[in-house]
């Protein structure tokens, strides 16, 4: 157990450094194509970044009482 450790933990720091460098795709592929009314053609960064739309926010507001609930329009009953 002892000459396993040493070298699972070997194995790990170099599983954890992987070489960096600039995302291309791959040969005899290309990039999808521009959106629609789009002049120009957004790299592979740009399509990996999520909008915001798609990756709110997080609201940390906390509460710091007990607060009775506003009443909701939606919150209909089920039709029969």
């Amino acid at each position: 157990m002892r000459k396993v450790l040493p070298v699972l933990l070997l194995a790990l720091t170099l599983a954890g450094c992987g070489a960096r460098r600039e995302l291309m795709p791959l040969k005899g592929h290309s990039l999808p194509p521009a959106p629609y009314g789009r002049g120009d053609k957004p790299g592979p960064d740009a399509l990996l970044t999520p909008p915001v739309q798609a990756k709110p926010q997080r609201n940390i507001e906390l509460r710091s009482r007990s607060e009775d609930r506003e009443d909701d329009p939606f919150d209909l009953p089920p039709e029969e």
